[in-house]
């Protein structure tokens, strides 16, 4: 069977701070409340994605990479991550804060939990008027004082709180303290771990009454303390063409918005290609002659084995594009 560009089963995760964005936004009915995300594209391990289109609808990703290797994700890809597809995309609807969390980088996941660690992009699909999100320190905080800030509630206060709005672009190295807050609906890229260090969690309970898990002493060593001068990620939008917005050695992520046709050409990228729809329908076409459409709230793998893709529109479509 040959590849073609590859639609997923949404695996929804009902979360704490879920809330009723994502089903509508992606078209499931009957809708269902309470859910903070819907994995798009995943090879975590007990969370593989697996096909909702054409001829290898029910395979998993994982089986897919075993068996076409560097024709789906490229060979240098294929090299460096073996079986592991290397990104998870998700979408994420905060109705309440998310806990304050930091994830670790590679050699200290690596030592801990044998895993990835975890660098990320978030991208701003909507915002209510008020809603904001942490990243990173607005004022040194002494490693030494940390854990006593977050016993006494005073953590909050060292950290940079960005308001947000549609469009903007956040980048998370790792090590980067974070936190999504309430009204915010956001679409991550990120490696392929599900390590997280939650440090704080305003005194929160879960659905038996207890207070959620903390890993204070863990994340102490994951954190980078330093403080930046900026942690929005500046870009200019521009209309039927892809804006680099970032760019990493995890992933390499344009914004294309465009209202009439693009050929997008991937003969140099050695790397599956992801389209996340963010605004907007529009078709696409490979050079092998695979046609799909892609909707609003859709995700689609694009083999690195497409050359090109001819994306064609007729009216004003957001696509976020990413690879490695």
């Amino acid at each position: 069977m040959n590849l073609y560009p590859l639609k997923f089963e949404p695996i929804l995760k009902s979360l704490i701070w879920g809330g009723s964005e994502i089903c509508p936004f992606k078209g499931i009915t009957p809708p269902l409340n309470g859910i903070g995300e819907s994995w798009e594209i995943s090879g975590v391990k007990d969370n593989v994605s697996v096909v909702a289109n054409g001829s290898h609808k029910g395979r998993n990703l994982e089986d897919l990479i075993a068996h076409y290797k560097e024709k789906l994700v490229g060979k240098k890809v294929f090299e460096r991550f073996g079986s592991t597809f290397p990104l998870l995309i998700k979408f994420i609807d905060a109705q309440d804060n998310l806990s304050i969390q930091v994830h670790p980088n590679d050699a200290l996941a690596k030592a801990r939990h044998n895993s990835f660690g975890k660098t990320e992009m978030w991208y701003v699909i909507n915002a209510k008027p008020d809603a904001f999100l942490y990243s990173g320190f607005e004022k040194q905080l002494n490693p030494d004082c940390y854990a006593q800030t977050v016993a006494d509630n005073t953590f909050i206060d060292y950290l940079a709180k960005q308001p947000i709005k549609k469009g903007d672009v956040f980048f998370l190295p790792a090590g980067r303290v974070h936190a999504i807050g309430a009204g915010s609906f956001i679409a991550e890229i990120q490696q392929t771990s599900d390590i997280t260090y939650r440090i704080y969690d305003y005194g929160r309970l879960d659905k038996d009454g207890n207070q959620r898990e903390l890993h204070t002493q863990l994340a102490k060593d994951a954190i980078d303390f330093k403080v930046y001068s900026s942690y929005k990620t500046q870009y200019t939008p521009h209309t039927n063409e892809a804006v680099l917005v970032e760019s990493c050695p995890y992933f390499t992520t344009n914004i294309i918005n465009l209202n009439k046709s693009l050929t997008r050409d991937y003969s140099q990228t050695d790397s599956f290609v992801i389209y996340i729809c963010t605004e907007g329908a529009c078709n696409i076409t490979d050079n092998n002659g695979n046609k799909l459409t892609i909707k609003r709230g859709e995700s689609v793998l694009i083999p690195a084995s497409a050359q090109t893709v001819k994306i064609e529109t007729d009216e004003s479509v957001n696509i976020i594009e990413t690879f490695v």
